[in-house]
C-alpha cells in the first residue's frame, strides 16, 4: 500500500502547473530556476480547496522568481486560501527537497515526526519547517515554511510575475473572480504597504485573462 499525505500549498503551488515542475521537472514561465522533479512524476491523485487558520506573508528574496516570498504562519489573524493535493509521502519529501535548495531523492524522516507532533525543522532554511495544518480524510495535512513568525522578519513586496502566479491559482483552485483575488492578495503582508491596491487589481485582471 503507498503511504499517502495532503500536501497543502498556499503560494505559487496554488497553480496545478507550477506544481508539475516540482513533479516531473522543468522551469515555470517567469522563473528563474529549472528543477529536477520527483522520482515519481505521476499527477496528485486529488486535489481540494480550502482554507487553513493564520496567513500568507511575503519576506525575503526568492532566488527563483526575485522579490519576496510566500511564506505561511499559523498565529497570523484571519485565514489562508490553500490548495490540497494528495500525493505519496515520497513525493512530498521530493517536492520539500526542491523547495529547501536541496536534491530530491531522499526520504525525510522528518514528514512522519511532523504528521505526529504536529511539526518538524530539518534546518534554519526558508522552507525547512514542515507543520501539520490539519487531517483529511485521515490522512496528515502538510505544509512547509518558514522557522521563524511574520512579526520577527522584515516583509519584502513579491514581483509580480510570482504575484500573478498566486493569483491563477487562487482563480484556479477557488474560483475566485477578480475582486476577491485582489482583496485577498492585497491585504497580505508584504503586499499592504508596497502594492496599491489598483495595481494588485490590474495584475490579477491579466493573470485572469491569460
Amino acid at each position: 500500500m503507498e503511504r499517502l499525505l495532503w500536501y497543502v500549498a498556499y503560494g505559487s503551488n496554488l497553480h496545478a502547473a507550477r506544481l508539475d515542475r516540482y513533479l516531473r521537472g522543468g522551469r515555470p514561465p517567469g522563473g528563474l530556476r529549472t528543477y529536477p522533479g520527483c522520482r515519481d512524476c505521476r499527477p496528485p491523485r486529488r486535489t481540494v480547496a480550502g482554507s487553513i487558520p493564520g496567513g500568507v506573508y511575503f519576506a525575503g528574496e526568492s532566488r527563483a522568481w526575485t522579490g519576496g516570498m510566500a511564506f505561511y504562519d499559523p498565529e497570523l489573524p484571519g485565514q489562508a486560501a490553500v490548495r490540497g493535493y494528495l500525493v505519496t509521502v515520497e513525493q512530498f519529501a521530493d517536492i520539500a527537497a526542491q523547495e529547501m535548495y536541496r536534491p530530491p531523492g531522499t526520504d525525510l524522516d522528518l514528514i512522519r515526526v511532523a504528521a505526529e507532533a504536529g511539526r518538524a525543522t530539518l534546518g534554519p532554511g526558508r522552507y525547512e519547517t514542515l507543520l501539520r495544518v490539519g487531517v483529511r480524510d485521515g490522512l496528515p495535512m502538510l505544509t512547509f515554511t518558514a522557522p521563524h513568525a511574520a512579526s520577527e522578519v522584515e516583509w519584502a513586496p513579491p514581483a509580480p510575475v510570482y504575484l500573478g502566479m498566486l493569483a491563477r491559482g487562487l482563480r484556479e483552485a477557488h474560483g475566485w473572480d477578480v475582486g476577491r483575488t485582489t482583496g485577498y492578495l492585497a491585504a497580505r503582508p508584504g503586499v499592504a504597504g508596497h502594492w496599491s491596491r489598483s495595481g494588485v487589481r490590474r495584475l490579477v485582471a491579466e493573470a485572469s485573462a491569460a
